[in-house]
């Protein structure tokens, strides 16, 4: 069952690496940088980068069908976040919910994905609407909306395909529940650390 699950995400993952040039060069011809932009965005972002890889690798400690509901909640949410903030609607404490998710998804792969199923579609939805939000306040004018709406998604569902690859593979090493417990830890704390510097900026 592990072993089909591996196969599947790496299907998945080297479909995504293959058919990247082909969605650079069709937005190319297009005439605008806005699906590039919105790609790089969330990669770019060590906060949202950590989140992403988070979110897949705790759906990979889950199991089930929490290796794809955990992600799809997230990314939903995170669409409805992004729509809001191209709209101007505000949302509050956009920068402390992301630096939270950088926390809670790094304490709860701390604690081995023992989180119930609903408990982590309904943070994980949330911190997708802050992480959204801030892509689509962040929008530069001059992309086109839908471009860059769908850089950020493919961007985002890259890094959550990254993370639930390395759960997966994590779970077929003598150690790798030991890893991923270390692995969370390390990212709680530099979650701490960003909101050190989002609390008491110099």
């Amino acid at each position: 069952m592990k072993q089909d699950r591996l196969q599947v995400a790496s299907k998945l993952l080297a479909v995504f690496v293959w058919m990247l040039p082909e969605l650079a060069e069709a937005h190319a011809i297009m005439g605008g940088t806005g699906f590039v932009s919105g790609l790089l965005h969330p990669i770019l972002g060590l906060d949202h980068l950590l989140a992403m890889v988070s979110v897949g690798i705790l759906s990979a400690q889950l199991g089930g069908r929490a290796i794809w509901l955990v992600p799809a909640a997230f990314v939903i949410c995170m669409i409805v976040g992004g729509i809001l903030g191209i709209l101007g609607i505000d949302w509050p404490m956009v920068e402390l919910g992301i630096t939270l998710s950088v926390i809670l998804l790094g304490l709860a792969m701390a604690a081995h994905g023992h989180l119930p199923v609903a408990a982590g579609l309904v943070f994980t939805g949330l911190f997708g609407i802050f992480h959204g939000h801030a892509h689509g306040t962040e929008m530069p004018a001059v992309v086109e909306p839908v471009w860059f709406t769908l850089g950020f998604v493919t961007g985002t569902v890259s890094m959550h395909l990254t993370g639930v690859t390395i759960g997966l593979i994590s779970e077929r090493l003598p150690v790798g529940d030991q890893w991923l417990r270390y692995l969370g830890a390390w990212v709680a704390g530099i979650g701490f650390h960003i909101l050190y510097e989002l609390l008491m900026p110099v």
